[in-house]
């Protein structure tokens, strides 16, 4: 299977390119990055120490051109962008992008449309089961437990709460019967008030390295319940975009998550 990575420069991409090299059925067929990227010109196989002879281009067309899959981990509107393409091209997608507004997701799935897509906010293997494990628990302990969602990233990421945050509070609220928009808290200072036992709080950390941390808390009378998963590389991530990859194989279209690529739905 030929692979394109988008932000091939960038931690995840570098990361990408590392485990597709090393991968024994994949072939690296195009490495993207945005125009004025000092990287562009370069063998994207030197960024992470193994010379290949695919050079970084900043061209989108030309990087999906030769490719059955784009793996895309960088902006919104760069995300956008090279859907355009690969709906021209016939290519499929893995979109490991966060941050998208309703309407921008909208625009995903009418893509899905013509071409196959997995879409995730975090495509960890740890993560999508803890997924499945917080569903479990919220529907099981029902409102008798407060919920409260903590993560933790490196002090480069833009968005916050993560992808992966809102992913859990979407999942807990329809366990619960709830509406995620209506009844999300982010964060808390000053006179607040009495806890609304609907709430569900969310909390960011940033600083330093960390590669990313979250912990899913129902609070209950006389008990706590917490479910974390904690990423101490961006090979976890790297990994699953790849099984997602080789899961759109033979797939024509439609839109895909991370858990269904896992067999948990």
């Amino acid at each position: 299977m030929k692979l394109a990575v988008a932000g091939a420069a960038g931690r995840m991409g570098r990361t990408l390119i590392e485990m597709i090299l090393r991968s024994g059925d994949l072939k690296l067929a195009a490495a993207l990055e945005a125009p004025g990227s000092p990287a562009i010109g370069r063998d994207a196989g030197e960024l992470v120490g193994n010379p290949c002879g695919v050079k970084v281009v900043s061209d989108p067309a030309n990087a999906v051109a030769g490719a059955d899959c784009l793996i895309d981990f960088t902006r919104p509107e760069g995300t956008l962008a090279h859907v355009e393409q690969c709906v021209k091209k016939g290519v499929r997608m893995v979109i490991g992008t966060t941050g998208f507004s309703a309407q921008q997701n909208e625009r995903i799935a009418e893509a899905a449309a013509k071409i196959a897509i997995v879409l995730a906010p975090n495509m960890s293997a740890g993560v999508n089961v803890a997924f499945k494990l917080a569903e479990t628990a919220a529907r099981a302990l029902g409102d008798g437990y407060d919920v409260e969602i903590i993560e933790a990233h490196h002090r480069h990421k833009v968005d916050a709460p993560s992808g992966t945050a809102l992913r859990f509070g979407d999942v807990i609220a329809r366990s619960l019967g709830r509406d995620a928009a209506r009844n999300s808290v982010h964060g808390r200072k000053g006179q607040v008030g009495e806890r609304d036992p609907k709430a569900i709080g969310f909390h960011a950390i940033r600083g330093g390295d960390i590669v990313g941390e979250h912990t899913v808390m129902f609070a209950g009378e006389g008990e706590r319940v917490e479910i974390t998963v904690r990423s101490g590389s961006r090979a976890t991530y790297a990994l699953g975009a790849l099984r997602a990859a080789r899961f759109l194989s033979g797939k024509d279209r439609g839109l895909y998550d991370m858990q269904e690529v896992m067999g948990l739905r």
